[in-house]
């Protein structure tokens, strides 16, 4: 396989067809825009609307039940504190995660998810796929064998349909190695030792800040992987990032974004 590991800036297509076809959009965290974060509304207002991809991060508690939730503290998502790693399932089962810095009582008594109680939701959606990020704090403590083990388990489910996906290329590999489910790369930068790397490794999917890429007529170099980008809010820079490659494009507002590339022709 030959991947064009060289980051310098190359034209994008001119062909209008490629310019039409919008891309597929995946709900970061869920429709963050409208609701807490890694929440089951949040998630499940995402799978209402019929988009074909949430993505949502893992942390792992004291007693190895996995959470859905992006940090290992609590303070910024939800009302409790403390380091999420370092308590019992049964303390966390009362944490309200209803975002009060920006929600304020809005959401008020939104449980913390685990992670089992996500694909009891996903199993609704038979459609729908999921990005399963396995957190570096977690993997960290934990370890990535059991990290990947507690996750797997959790998500038996509906497992075929989900992609483990981390910026730690050790743990992404070897979830593919012990599940054998599909695997996503998030690449920290966009330099040759990275994407040479990504060849290496390739996985499923490759992650990317689109803010990481040196200018807008940077071309994504093709492999084995399909691109996704985050976090983009707008439908300039959707169409901007698919043009270039990208067919998956993340977002924290993914109803307002397919509402504006279903409602207006590109340009």
């Amino acid at each position: 396989m030959h991947v064009d590991a060289r980051p310098e800036a190359q034209v994008l297509p001119n062909d209008a067809s490629s310019r039409a076809r919008a891309p597929e959009l995946v709900a970061h965290r869920g429709n963050v825009a409208d609701f807490p974060e890694n929440t089951l509304p949040a998630l499940k207002s995402a799978l209402d609307a019929g988009l074909g991809w949430v993505e949502l991060d893992v942390q792992l508690s004291a007693d190895r039940t996995p959470f859905v939730i992006h940090d290992a503290t609590l303070e910024r998502t939800t009302r409790a504190a403390g380091d999420l790693r370092l308590m019992a399932a049964q303390e966390l089962a009362s944490v309200d995660a209803g975002e009060p810095a920006r929600f304020g009582d809005r959401y008020l008594a939104t449980p913390l998810p685990r992670l089992e109680e996500f694909a009891s939701l996903l199993a609704q959606y038979p459609r729908a796929q999921a990005f399963i990020e396995l957190k570096r704090a977690s993997l960290q403590l934990h370890g990535r064998a059991l990290c990947i083990e507690r996750a797997f388990e959790a998500l038996s489910p509906v497992a075929a349909r989900c992609v483990f996906i981390s910026f730690d290329e050790r743990a992404v590999g070897m979830a593919r190695e012990r599940t054998g489910l599909r695997i996503g790369w998030v690449l920290r930068e966009y330099r040759r030792d990275q994407l040479e790397s990504l060849a290496a490794l390739a996985p499923d999917f490759a992650f990317l800040n689109y803010l990481k890429l040196p200018d807008d007529q940077t071309r994504l170099p093709a492999g084995h992987w399909q691109w996704a980008v985050y976090e983009v809010e707008d439908r300039r820079r959707a169409l901007i990032e698919h043009a270039r490659g990208a067919m998956l494009v993340e977002s924290m507002a993914p109803l307002r974004l397919l509402q504006a590339l279903q409602g207006e022709s590109p340009p």
